[in-house]
């Protein structure tokens, strides 16, 4: 196919610019680092001293590994924008669907970096079935967050909102699961402004995916992750990443580059 070929060079470019830039190194740094925090701290606790090293590296490697790549994505856009690079590349006779495509591509491939490294070191404390299961998820994790990356950044065309922006969507949709059961806990009440929050929780549930349930801690730690929870995950990422790919595809088109 025509749209293909100038999608595979642009992956391939994606891939040699971070290489360029040190991120896979800086993904194998977080690992170190987030191991010899996680094993400091397991000094602290006084009981299942290992249980609380593999939940506080497995958290760490998470919120790593999405900092990392969600940070990359945006200054590499906002680096390509300010050098007129996507001027250059959208003057190309190509279609701008085979960008975003080859954008998609190279972000996705560089995201099974830090999942397939942070699944072999979760080896040492877990099973390695499980382990499997949680590099999958988080693999997913990272795809939507990749997506939604390259969407604020193709939008807002800064760094700094499209960081901010980035981080707010995870936050959120990681807490969404917590959110809920405080709006409707029989604690909240059953005031207006109360039951309109709660309504309000109700509808983001509804439009985010739940990425509380994608790379769960209790997985590697009572060896509870099985197919089908990561057939769901699956089904998620397909359906945000793709429905994230053409959000961004539609803001292509409608501007003027």
């Amino acid at each position: 196919m025509p749209m293909l070929s100038p999608a595979a060079t642009i992956a391939r470019y994606t891939l040699l610019e971070a290489l360029r830039s040190r991120l896979p190194w800086l993904f194998l740094l977080a690992a170190c680092g987030a191991a010899a925090l996680a094993g400091f701290l397991q000094q602290l606790a006084l009981t299942e001293s290992g249980a609380v090293q593999a939940a506080l590296l497995a958290a760490a490697l998470r919120l790593a590994g999405v900092f990392l790549l969600a940070t990359f994505i945006i200054t590499s856009m906002a680096r390509e924008a300010a050098d007129r690079g996507l001027e250059l590349l959208l003057a190309l006779p190509m279609p701008r669907a085979a960008y975003l495509l080859g954008k998609l591509l190279g972000y996705g491939a560089l995201a099974a970096v830090p999942a397939v490294l942070f699944g072999l070191l979760m080896t040492l404390f877990a099973a390695p079935a499980q382990s499997a299961l949680w590099a999958l998820s988080l693999l997913g994790e990272l795809w939507i967050v990749a997506a939604f990356s390259l969407l604020c950044a193709a939008s807002l065309q800064q760094a700094l909102p499209a960081l901010a922006a980035t981080s707010g969507f995870y936050v959120l949709a990681r807490m969404l699961d917590s959110l809920q059961l405080l709006a409707h806990g029989p604690q909240a009440g059953d005031s207006l402004a109360q039951r309109a929050t709660a309504g309000a929780i109700d509808v983001l549930a509804l439009l985010l995916p739940r990425l509380d349930a994608f790379a769960r801690t209790e997985w590697l730690l009572y060896a509870t992750g099985d197919w089908p929870a990561l057939a769901n995950v699956a089904a998620q990422t397909g359906i945000y990443v793709a429905l994230l790919a053409s959000c961004a595809l539609c803001d292509f088109y409608r501007r003027n580059i």
